[in-house]
């Protein structure tokens, strides 16, 4: 008996992914530190881990920043890493790179040497989203208190 393999490829719903980095943009915004320019940093604190939301570059229309996990691993699991592109002039922010890894492609096709999903992109903006909605609901931004300026 002779198996038939289906080959029909992934097709990602733009609207839906377009909403998704509209409600990553608004999320993100909130995050951001004050100062928009390079180096600039916010530590945030969600449940026993901290992470460091870092602007790694900035542009007319885009930003670039990193979001680190700085405390918090866990054994055998390695700590978050993002950098995310905001689009300022479409109000969009989705993932480009993670873990350290190459740029993310929209879809893969399945079976694939890495084990890619197929909506692997889609998957991460969606893990964005769920990550941003507990930070902005739940998390606590830590503040760096300057004496010297008469702010304590």
């Amino acid at each position: 008996m002779t198996a038939l393999l289906a080959t029909q490829r992934y097709i990602q719903s733009l609207p839906k992914y377009m909403t998704l980095c509209e409600h990553n943009y608004v999320r993100l915004s909130k995050l951001l530190p004050k100062e928009r320019s390079a180096n600039s940093v916010r530590e945030i604190k969600l449940g026993h881990s901290k992470f460091a939301i870092i602007i790694d570059d900035s542009a007319k229309y885009t930003l670039d920043i990193s979001i680190k996990q700085l405390t918090g691993m866990v054994k055998g699991v390695s700590p978050l890493y993002l950098t995310v592109r905001l689009y300022q002039d479409a109000k969009v922010a989705e993932i480009i790179h993670h873990d350290y890894h190459q740029r993310i492609k929209p879809s893969y096709g399945y079976p694939n040497p890495k084990m890619h999903q197929k909506d692997e992109k889609y998957q991460l903006n969606a893990f964005l989203y769920d990550w941003l909605v507990a930070c902005v609901e739940h998390g606590q931004a830590v503040l760096n208190w300057d004496i010297n300026n008469g702010l304590v």
